[in-house]
Formats: structure tokens, sequence, C-alpha cells
């Protein structure tokens, strides 16, 4: 048998996040596309190596500024209800580069091929993650405004 008062919980919790977990998750996702384009324009990016080891034909004083501006352009757009459709675009334009690594230098990427990745490696993967949450925001951007 349910109890009532956990039901009464769970409903006012569940309620709570619909009403603010998008909101949250477009915030949250800036926060790391605005604070990793940063560190990079900044030249502290814990992965400049990496991105230098793997775009390696682009002169990494050229190709780090583009692309913390990219990332930080990506932060911004997200936090503009009008603007999303934009972020939405440069993160998916952005995401074959992400994963460029994985077909040039997997030996940086993997301790044992596929299971086993580096701490790089794991950076990388962990992009899955904004991946899916760029879906789901793009997703919701006509349910805030109107529906098809």
């Amino acid at each position: 048998m349910k109890n009532p008062r956990l039901e009464k919980v769970d409903c006012c919790i569940t309620r709570w996040m619909d009403r603010y977990g998008l909101f949250l998750l477009r915030v949250f996702v800036s926060i790391i596309f605005i604070w990793f384009g940063t560190l990079k324009l900044l030249d502290m990016s814990p992965e400049s190596e990496l991105i230098r080891k793997t775009v390696y034909w682009v002169s990494p004083n050229l190709f780090m500024p583009f692309l913390g501006c990219w990332e930080v352009a990506i932060g911004v757009t997200l936090l503009f209800h009008s603007l999303i459709r934009i972020s939405i675009l440069l993160l998916f334009l952005q995401l074959p580069g992400t994963l460029l690594p994985f077909l040039i230098r997997p030996e940086i990427c993997f301790n044992a091929i596929p299971f086993g990745p580096t701490l790089e490696g794991q950076y990388i993967i962990k992009n899955l993650v904004l991946v899916g949450a760029a879906f789901v925001i793009g997703s919701k951007v006509r349910q805030e405004t109107n529906r098809c």
C-alpha cells in the first residue's frame, strides 16, 4: 500500500523538477561551455595538450582561441530562449571535433581499446551527456512558445 504522505512529497518534488528542470539544465550546460571555453581562451584548459596533438594541422595559437570563443558562444546562446536553436547548431557542429581524438589519437584516449579510457578519454566520453542534454533542450524549444 502506498503512503499518502510520501506520494504528496513525491508529487511536489516531481512537479518542481518539471517546472524548473529544463531551465536549470540550460543554465548548467551553459556554465560548462562558458567555463571550459574561457579556460581555452586563457590557455588554462586541461585538454589543451590533447587538442594540440589532435588538431596538429592548425596553429594552436589560432585554434585554441577560436575553439574557446566557439564554446563560450554555445554557452551564452543557451542562456537566451530565442537563441537556443543557434546553440544547438553550434554544439552539433563542434561534436565531430570533440570525438576526433578517438580516431586520430586512440592511444591517448585508451589504455585498453575500447573499454579502458584514460583520463583524457573519459573527458571526451562525458560529452555524450552534453549531447543528450542538447537533445532534451532542443526538443523543448517549441513547447515553451507554441506547439507544432
